[in-house]
């Protein structure tokens, strides 16, 4: 594509945002329209593995999130009783795939990401229809509440439910509910001491992690019909499931308010799409392969996405064989890692807990071991500031 091409991205989320700043990077010019009202992310914190850190030296960011993150690694896997299943350590995991995992707000995250934009890049209240895909013949075409915006790529980076998703693949299936919700807090504990740590019960888990400003991220996840709400409220709920578990959850639940949790049901796509792109138009994140948390990978995958869609702009097909298997594989993985962390049968937990045990003392604990071949990826391209830093010396 000539540098003076036009792409338009379709959602402001972080996979949204990390496209539109490496297009933005390749030279194109870059519309983003978010629906919302502002850039106000769904859900809490983020943890970003090694390879999505790499992915953001890419766009010359890695290193300031690395500083404004938190180190994870430190603490391991419990009982609800409190009993240690598995330890784990930052520096082993550091060690083991080529650089730390960091956990930040989501909110940091797309703050950094919308720095890099020029300022009338991003749109917000901008409801987004495609009208054509377009081809090699003519521009893709993308309809809002102001008219018509022609475009050389359109990046479809509009969520689970994606639209955009919808327009290019009408036939397929989309979504299915995971058989899970989750529950999501940030906020302040002071004069609580605890150990970063997973917790896995019958059918539900819980864990907590101290964040670089002091405050803690924890989240929750149980077995429930999809659409179900607490009768009273959320936090009550969390009461309910977790109040008798180890600490700090009591102390936690104590803290927070009822408005500082926020719910919402899983869902995944079971069936891969039969291709990621079509025409001019490119699916990114959680429109092309929504997963379970159970990995912690929806945001990493959706941040490579970005940086491999900018690598083959001019080559989507290339795009769809990049990223197609590598995410349809991860995906599969966290479906199988969601069924063993949200086991509920008293034999079934059991033989869990006795295999993690057993595995993590003959090597790195489980929770390494399940990113291997995720955490070690390295994009295609060298990082931005490095180009740059070669360009000026030429």
């Amino acid at each position: 594509m000539p540098q003076s091409s036009h792409a338009v991205v379709v959602g402001g989320g972080i996979g949204g945002l990390t496209a539109a700043v490496a297009l933005h990077r390749c030279g194109m010019r870059v519309t983003v329209l978010e629906r919302a009202p502002a850039l106000a992310p769904v859900g809490a914190a983020l943890s970003l593995a090694p390879n999505s850190l790499r992915a953001l030296d890419v766009i010359g960011l890695g290193d300031e999130i690395r500083d404004l993150a938190a180190w994870q690694g430190d603490g391991g896997m419990r009982t609800p009783g409190g009993r240690w299943l598995a330890r784990t350590s930052a520096e082993a995991a550091a060690e083991r795939f080529g650089g730390p995992l960091v956990l930040l707000t989501r909110a940091t995250l797309v703050d950094r990401l919308a720095a890099q934009l020029p300022p009338d890049a991003v749109r917000t209240g901008a409801r987004a229809t495609l009208a054509d895909p377009g081809d090699t013949h003519r521009p893709a075409r993308v309809t809002t509440a102001d008219g018509d915006l022609e475009a050389d790529l359109v990046v479809g980076a509009d969520g689970i439910h994606s639209a955009v998703r919808r327009a290019l693949f009408p036939d397929h299936p989309g979504p299915l509910y995971s058989g899970f919700t989750t529950w999501r807090l940030v906020l302040p504990v002071p004069g609580v001491e605890f150990a970063s740590h997973e917790t896995w019960g019958r059918g539900r888990l819980w864990g907590t992690h101290p964040l670089k400003d002091g405050r803690l991220y924890a989240y929750a996840a149980a077995t429930a019909p999809a659409g179900g709400r607490a009768p009273d409220d959320e936090r009550a709920e969390l009461l309910r499931l977790y109040g008798d578990w180890h600490d700090p959850i009591p102390a936690v639940l104590a803290a927070a308010r009822a408005e500082d949790v926020l719910r919402h049901d899983v869902h995944h796509i079971a069936r891969p799409l039969p291709a990621y792109h079509r025409g001019r138009v490119a699916l990114l994140g959680d429109a092309a392969h929504a997963m379970p948390p159970s990995l912690g990978q929806g945001g990493n995958q959706a941040i490579e996405d970005a940086i491999v869609l900018a690598h083959h702009r001019a080559d989507l097909a290339a795009y769809t064989a990049a990223r197609r298997p590598r995410t349809t594989a991860i995906a599969r993985r966290a479906v199988r890692a969601a069924r063993l962390s949200m086991a509920g049968g008293r034999t079934a937990v059991a033989v869990r807990d006795a295999l993690i045990t057993a595995v993590s003392r003959t090597g790195p604990a489980l929770f390494l071991r399940g990113f291997d071949g995720i955490a070690d990826w390295r994009p295609p391209q060298a990082p931005y500031a490095a180009v740059q830093a070669g360009a000026d010396t030429q």
